[in-house]
């Protein structure tokens, strides 16, 4: 992964906190990552965590409020060579699914010229739910790349398929990407 400029999109889920682990990994092994967060994101995860990890401030919203400063969706689109959201809510996804640009995260995967990456974390009815199922199966068919979540225990104390996949596994299957797209 070695000198790949990454997008990591965090949304408004318990597994956000799974996210530090994802970039020390991603950086570790290279990756330029520049984090993307929801509102919804920043109450799992504060923005300075993942700052200090990437180095680079955390963009979400589209103005940075005490100077003005845009954040061009458009701009972060084209900079980068993959963009993975992960954890994807049902909401994101949804957005995803029916290009509802109502956030950066959206606006800027509605931008992308490259490959997308999109790890579903959710509670297990919600995950089965046809309309989830239906919202994946269309971004699918735009190209993206669902990494399927595992079976575990869940923030709702059930247990089911629905818990995102593992941070050294998500690495694994970008890597994995990479090589064939190389090759």
């Amino acid at each position: 992964m070695l000198n790949k400029k990454i997008i990591l999109g965090i949304t408004g889920s318990i597994a956000a906190y799974k996210a530090a682990i994802l970039v020390r990994i991603l950086i570790k092994k290279g990756a330029e990552v520049q984090i993307l967060m929801t509102k919804s994101g920043k109450k799992f995860i504060t923005p300075v965590t993942l700052s200090t990890l990437t180095n680079k401030p955390v963009v979400s919203e589209f103005f940075t409020s005490n100077n003005g400063k845009w954040n061009s969706h458009v701009d972060l689109g084209l900079w980068a060579d993959i963009m993975l959201v992960a954890p994807a809510t049902a909401s994101t996804i949804g957005k995803m699914a029916n290009g509802i640009a109502d956030n950066i995260l959206i606006t800027t995967y509605l931008s992308m010229r490259s490959s997308v990456f999109i790890a579903p974390a959710m509670d297990l009815n919600m995950f089965k739910h046809p309309t989830t199922q239906s919202n994946l199966d269309k971004l699918k068919s735009y190209g993206n790349h669902i990494i399927t979540p595992t079976i575990g225990y869940l923030a709702s104390s059930l247990e089911g398929k629905g818990r995102m996949e593992e941070p050294d596994v998500i690495v694994k299957i970008l890597e994995d990407f990479l090589k064939k797209k190389h090759n």
